[in-house]
């Protein structure tokens, strides 16, 4: 696919879609992470004790061999067992809801320029802030989170349906329930007391921050910090082909050139997956179908997911959604806000012409786990299709069947083989002794 070459340079000086190819990227990308707190937050990262029944951990829903998401269209967390395409929902504790969206990959978001979290962004960074972080949580936000990655790792373990659980299985989906999350007593504080109460843990962080000295000094924001720092350093992804490429030591093969020239010309896929991460960091209404539930408060029972919307109130916002990173993109499907599209080639069609793709598409070809329950039903349907379609900003590209072909080609020279396998990889155990996600 690829050979060495040193005037890969002059080969592609020409073309004027070369151009709007990103630089390579340096460690100055990156913020710098220290091994002892990329250490200690892989332990946590795979122990499901921050789970209100202690039965999921991160992992469980961004699994290494998932390419970090779940492999799932839309999610099971609380009340479902397994991993992957395995997972399904546990008829003796069912799950009172799914996941309303799809499960995010977590390559490069240690990186610097990765400042917005979540499909609709309703997590960012603020420096006008107390917290200097946005998010729903408002002024209710403590201090003490390292980046919007870390704050980001917390948000989870306050979702009734995918790490807390319900109110009446324990203490701390009853906090959740109950509002209070922040301060003694908080959903965060009962999370921090169960990790503190471990000594292995508590040796951990007394051994990773130099301003905690006993197991009561374990906050809930240190845990975050040391998840955040060990996702940053775990799932770095800039030692792909296609970043080999950029550094001049490589250059491609003909199929895979073709695509990278769609992707930066004709194509206009760097319109929206710019820069050297493939993503703008912006918000675009493209027409992915949704097949609910929707995004909704705990006491809205629509199944309508307005995206960006929903954070801002802005009209102009309906539908739109965060433009995802492409890296490794051929290992986190399904794929779209709402993981309509099983494979990728399948998303490329649609997303040329959405609005055509919107119209024909069939909600019966995406496979979920079956559950009796009217808060399932609507999965066997396109929600809002027509208001979805209306919102389309993207223009029709043509593309061909080897346009598409080249096109995945081109994608998957973004595929990182040290980012997918991890560097710190899956622990044996965890020191709580619970059992660790894996798929074996």
């Amino acid at each position: 696919m690829i050979f060495r070459a040193a005037l890969f340079a002059a080969l592609i000086a020409g073309p004027l879609w070369a151009q709007t190819l990103p630089p390579a990227i340096t460690d100055d990308d990156y913020a710098p992470v220290r091994m002892e707190e990329a250490a200690l937050g892989q332990l946590l990262f795979y122990d499901p004790i921050l789970s209100g029944n202690r039965n999921i951990a991160c992992a469980t829903c961004h699994h290494p061999s998932l390419g970090t998401a779940d492999g799932m269209a839309l999610g099971l967390g609380e009340g479902a067992v397994g991993l992957g395409a395995k997972r399904r929902i546990d008829p003796a504790h069912p799950p009172e809801k799914r996941i309303p969206r799809n499960a995010p990959a977590l390559f490069n978001l240690g990186a610097r320029e990765f400042t917005v979290m979540f499909h609709d962004g309703r997590l960012e960074a603020d420096p006008g802030t107390a917290s200097g972080i946005r998010t729903p949580m408002d002024a209710d936000m403590v201090t003490g989170f390292a980046s919007v990655l870390s704050a980001q790792t917390m948000f989870p373990v306050l979702s009734r349906d995918e790490m807390a659980g319900s109110h009446r299985e324990n203490e701390i989906g009853r906090a959740v329930r109950q509002g209070i999350i922040t301060g003694e007593g908080g959903a965060w504080d009962l999370i921090a007391k169960r990790v503190a109460a471990l000594p292995d843990y508590a040796e951990g962080f007394i051994n990773a921050y130099p301003d905690i000295t006993t197991a009561e000094d374990i906050a809930f924001t240190d845990i975050s910090n040391a998840i955040a720092a060990f996702m940053a350093f775990e799932w770095r992804s800039d030692t792909s082909p296609f970043d080999a490429v950029l550094r001049g030591d490589a250059f491609y093969s003909d199929a895979a050139l073709r695509g990278m020239e769609i992707f930066y010309g004709r194509g206009n896929c760097a319109g929206c997956h710019s820069g050297p991460f493939q993503t703008d960091h912006k918000f675009h209404a493209v027409g992915v179908p949704q097949i609910g539930p929707g995004k909704a408060a705990t006491f809205e029972d629509h199944t309508r997911d307005e995206g960006r919307f929903r954070v801002t109130g802005d009209p102009a916002d309906r539908y739109a959604f965060r433009t995802p990173s492409l890296r490794n993109v051929l290992h986190t499907g399904p794929y779209g806000h709402a993981g309509a599209h099983a494979s990728l080639d399948a998303f490329i069609r649609d997303h040329a012409n959405p609005v055509a793709a919107l119209a024909r598409f069939d909600p019966a070809s995406v496979t979920l786990p079956a559950m009796d329950s009217p808060d399932f039903a609507v999965m066997r349907s396109v929600v809002d299709r027509g208001a979805i379609a209306d919102a389309v900003t993207l223009r029709p590209v043509a593309l061909t069947d080897e346009d598409v072909a080249d096109l995945v080609l081109f994608l998957g020279t973004l595929s990182d083989p040290a980012a997918l396998n991890g560097r710190l990889g899956i622990p044996d155990s965890v020191p709580s002794g619970l059992p660790v996600p894996n798929a074996q």
